[in-house]
């Protein structure tokens, strides 16, 4: 079995999306269900993490009368004030 390190992002949210569909439809057990709903949970904190992760990595680099000045980046609803 994959640790959460060697998923991607992409992996994740096909996984989520899965559980979330299987779900939804409403015909499993519900054990079967307690154990989707947990590992949905977990993934779901991978993706955000990955994401956190990919976030603080991006930089704009803005040029100043000082130079180049380095801005961590804020995510486009930020930016409209939303």
């Amino acid at each position: 079995m994959e640790t959460n390190d060697q998923v991607s992002f992409e992996e994740a949210m096909d996984k989520l999306e899965t559980i979330v569909s299987r779900l939804e439809n409403g015909d499993v057990p519900l054990e079967t269900a307690i154990e989707l709903f947990q590992e949905g949970m977990r993934l779901s904190q991978l993706c955000g993490s990955k994401l956190e992760l990919v976030e603080r990595k991006i930089e704009l680099l803005i040029e100043t009368e000082q130079g180049v000045e380095r801005k961590p980046f804020a995510p486009v609803n930020e930016d409209r004030g939303e």
